[in-house]
């Protein structure tokens, strides 16, 4: 019986974790996301000044 409770807080560890590093890539890809939008801008500003 012990050994089930260990098995599910492990599981339940693992989980945690998964769901730290998901949280994580998410935030990650957002402020990806920020930059090259802030880059495009850059490039369509550029772009206007030179008509």
């Amino acid at each position: 019986m012990t050994w089930i409770f260990v098995a599910a807080g492990l599981v339940l560890a693992g989980l945690a974790v998964l769901g730290v590093a998901g949280a994580r890539v998410v935030a990650a890809a957002r402020g990806l996301n920020r930059e090259i939008a802030q880059v495009n801008e850059q490039f369509r500003m550029k772009q206007d000044l030179k008509g």
